[in-house]
């Protein structure tokens, strides 16, 4: 009988134990992070308060909460107007969830320029600001097409039609996508959908093929436009042809050409990213068979076209471009 009893309280303990360390493994919120007062235990500090992305600095944000909220640091180029934002839920910033290489979350990108830097929480009333200087914004490794700081590219074709209020040129009217300036496409042509286009031959970047990695899955294309307010019928065309059979020279009907076809809806800058692997043949808007060998070669790209386009019963269009390039192993992160 004793040793019944001993087993039963044995048994008891276990049992008991158990439900405590059940107890102590509850993945819920904790009563503090529901209920307890939120106060600032450590204030909010910057690593790097003058920083220089181009060389390869970084920055970062450092503070710690009396309990786990949702935060979100907010910089603000103060010429610029770009933004990236830097969000999560913890009770510290630290290098580990906060450091900052000079991406942007909004366009266009950053400049040299002051930066306003504001931390909120979604379900806190406190605000802190500061700032923050960018002595060089981060650079983009890949081949640079254009950014339009030193002008148009003498080795570009370009053809404008004869319409009215034509503006292909370089400027910086409004803000760029990247640095100062960028190229402004524009006008109305009442008799063609084709408004004007520019010729990009590999000859004006010194060889007679772009200089890109042979794997099309390795290599993105890039570009930013913007769509001024008002403007809702404007096309972007990006043509890609290739030298398929290297005979220096591009074959119309018989070698590749590849398509990335942009209808401009949203309203300001945005980023045009596009793995070549992924790239069509486009024939008046719709997908068809490729016209040479079919297959994606990158290194023989002999010729980019871009063409400007609009329904001709539509009116006045316009779309501005800026920060054409090539990247490889990813998408361009601005």
């Amino acid at each position: 009988m004793r040793r019944i009893t001993f087993f039963l309280v044995a048994a008891f303990a276990i049992l008991l134990n158990a439900c405590r360390k059940d107890a102590d493994l509850f993945d819920g919120p904790s009563l503090n992070d529901i209920y307890g007062e939120f106060s600032f235990v450590e204030p909010l500090l910057i690593t790097n308060t003058e920083v220089d992305f181009a060389g390869g600095q970084s920055t970062a944000f450092t503070a710690e909460f009396s309990k786990n909220v949702n935060w979100k640091i907010s910089i603000k180029g103060l010429s610029s107007g770009a933004e990236k934002i830097i969000s999560g839920t913890s009770n510290v910033l630290s290098v580990d969830n906060t450091t900052w290489t000079g991406s942007t979350t909004i366009l266009p990108m950053f400049r040299a320029e002051m930066c306003a830097v504001e931390l909120t929480f979604s379900t806190e009333p406190d605000t802190v600001r500061d700032t923050l200087e960018i002595l060089a914004p981060k650079s983009n490794a890949g081949l640079l097409l254009a950014d339009f700081e030193s002008g148009f590219n003498a080795g570009w074709e370009p053809f404008v039609q004869a319409g009215a209020d034509m503006s292909f040129s370089v400027t910086n009217s409004v803000t760029a996508g990247q640095g100062q300036y960028y190229y402004d496409m524009g006008g109305a042509v009442d008799w063609d959908w084709l408004i004007g286009l520019i010729d990009i031959p590999a000859t004006a970047y010194g060889s007679s093929t772009f200089a890109l990695n042979s794997n099309p899955d390795n290599v993105f294309f890039n570009v930013m436009l913007y769509n001024p307010v008002g403007i809702t019928n404007s096309i972007v065309l990006f043509q890609f042809r290739e030298d398929d059979n290297g005979d220096g020279a591009f074959s119309e009907g018989t070698e590749d050409m590849f398509s990335v076809e942009v209808k401009m809806t949203e309203t300001g800058w945005q980023l045009i990213s596009r793995n070549y692997a992924e790239l069509a043949t486009i024939v008046n808007g719709v997908p068809v068979d490729p016209l040479g060998n079919g297959l994606h070669e990158p290194d023989k790209l002999f010729q980019i076209s871009i063409l400007m386009l609009a329904n001709p019963s539509s009116g006045y269009s316009q779309a501005l471009m800026d920060y054409m390039i090539f990247t490889e192993g990813a998408a361009l992160e601005p």
